[in-house]
């Protein structure tokens, strides 16, 4: 059908607005021909309104449906073959490599969630069955399962046009638990969103999913996002990107009459702390590591380590020197737009302009292409790092700060002033984790998954894996959204008092049609009741 540049309000197509943007091509400085319709405020109603009607039939859809429902949309986006990769290529600036293990994460995501809808566990059925004889008072059958929240918006991320975008990690598990989602495509990559939202629509078609359960809407900038968030239809929000993005969402969310929860992901530094023993053990090759995992993906990636703390002790000028090596034999990376380009020079800048901050390696192999992004590494004291909060905050790109302790004490101190961050981690010798509690326990309070002796890059979707942390780095420490249990986000908790065994829903009756774990009187069982 190729690329439309109109809205998708359910299944029809609108271009109602006179406000139109274009694709950038970052690498080349320029746009591609197409025009995208920014959405009218009579377009978001009818959106809302569509989705608000599709709310009860969706919910009523059997899981086992809906699953069918997230397997046709990964075989509709695998049916886009490269012509989905050659877009996003040109709309973000991304290798095909990369782009192809993403597009492959999101297929593997949404199959997760249809393995889930299937297998049926995750709405937590549970059962206490009435005791009418109880004394002093009768105990009345109570049963209770995870149900909707209803229609959730979904802000596509400008780093990952697929995974964190129109068919991605919100999206996914919305769609799961049976709500229809209104996407507000991100401005970055429009032409990657109009041809997702195609493969959406058309397994939507295809499994006869009801007319309102999916609706995606451009705007190059905020009125359309804030119309969906006011939108008293709107029952939950997605939200990946910065932290002025993030809170002026959640502000928003919470000046309604009805509050609603955003699930935010504001970023994070990703502190690393190498402690002496490690470094002493394997300066030259964490150096190494260390510079391949800040550069990924030109440091566009929420997990880029941006802090990293150590000692003065043995091994810090070999680590130094292999560090700054590699550093400066990385080849500069396109990165995503102008605007990223800009701000990463800007704020990195901000940096070296601080008291004590020193230049440690800055790339010297410059890429052909505009908004390149050339990797660089600072180094500070712990002492000048404690005293001044500025170095505590994201550079969003492929930066780092080293922050030189004289010894663990001081560092202990300066990880005392980090807020709350996606990752942590601890480079240590299996005897320095008992040597330093207190470093052990900071690191642990502070992020939502604690790696030893590893790299932050390289998100794994699977059930174990915590994609959260504390504020700032999420809205909300409780829930993750990468994995099984990011559907919890967009449910609510139901109990059903007293009522009659043929007017429950198939999760809570007597003979447990669905086949499906349940926990009958404080017993896990697939047991009929």
């Amino acid at each position: 059908m190729g690329i439309q540049g109109k809205n998708y309000i359910g299944y029809s197509l609108s271009a109602e607005g006179e406000r139109t943007f274009q694709s950038y091509i970052p690498s080349k400085d320029r746009f591609l021909p197409e025009d995208f319709r920014c959405a009218t405020q009579s377009e978001v109603s009818r959106a809302m309104a569509l989705a608000e009607n599709a709310c009860d039939e969706y919910s009523s859809v059997s899981a086992s449906k809906r699953a069918d429902f997230l397997i046709a949309i990964t075989e509709e986006i695998t049916a886009l073959g490269d012509e989905l990769l050659e877009r996003a290529h040109l709309e973000t600036g991304l290798a095909i490599a990369r782009l192809q293990g993403e597009r492959a994460r999101t297929i593997n995501q949404l199959t997760q969630f249809a393995e889930l809808l299937r297998e049926g566990s995750w709405i937590e059925a549970s059962i206490d069955t009435a005791l009418p004889d109880r004394t002093p008072v009768a105990k009345p059958d109570i049963r209770k399962m995870l149900v909707p929240i209803g229609p959730v918006i979904i802000f596509g991320s400008s780093n990952f046009p697929f995974t964190y975008s129109v068919a991605g990690v919100d999206s996914g598990p919305a769609l799961a638990a049976g709500n229809p989602i209104i996407v507000k495509a991100h401005s970055a990559h429009p032409g990657v969103s109009d041809l997702t939202a195609q493969a959406v629509v058309k397994a939507a078609k295809r499994t006869a999913m009801p007319d309102g359960v999916f609706s995606m809407l451009y705007d190059d900038g905020f009125e359309v996002g804030t119309a969906l968030v006011k939108h008293p239809a709107s029952k939950a929000v997605g939200f990946t990107g910065s932290f002025k993005g993030g809170m002026a969402l959640y502000k928003l969310a919470q000046e309604r009459e009805e509050p609603i929860a955003v699930f935010a992901e504001m970023g994070s530094v990703n502190p690393i702390v190498i402690l002496p023993g490690y470094l002493k053990s394997n300066a030259e090759e964490f150096g190494k590591t260390l510079a391949a995992s800040v550069t990924l993906g030109a440091g566009q990636f929420c997990t880029n380590p941006g802090l990293v703390f150590v000692t003065e002790s043995e091994g810090l000028g070999v680590f130094e020197d292999s560090y700054q090596q590699e550093i400066e034999n990385t080849a500069s990376a396109t990165m995503l737009t102008a605007g990223i380009c800009k701000n990463y020079n800007k704020l990195k800048q901000e940096v070296f302009e601080q008291a004590n901050v020193s230049e440690l390696a800055i790339s010297e192999k410059l890429s052909v292409g505009e908004n390149q992004a050339q990797a660089s590494i600072a180094r500070v004291s712990g002492k000048s790092f404690i005293a001044n909060p500025k170095l505590h905050e994201e550079v969003f790109g492929p930066f780092s700060l080293l922050i030189v302790c004289e010894d663990t004490e001081e560092l202990l101190e300066a990880v005392s002033h980090l807020k709350g961050q996606l990752t942590a981690t601890l480079m240590a010798q299996d005897e320095e984790i008992s040597t330093y509690p207190g470093i052990v326990r900071k690191l642990s309070k502070i992020s939502g998954r604690f790696i030893l002796n590893g790299v932050p890059t390289g998100v794994e979707v699977c059930p174990s894996m915590h994609h959260g942390g504390p504020f700032p780095a999420t809205a909300d420490a409780r829930f993750t959204s990468v994995g099984r249990h990011s559907i919890l986000r967009f449910v609510r908790p139901q109990s059903y008092q007293g009522w009659p065994n043929s007017l429950l829903p198939n999760e809570l009756k007597d003979s447990n049609p669905l086949g499906i774990y349940r926990l009958i009187n404080n017993v896990l069982t697939r047991n009929q009741v």
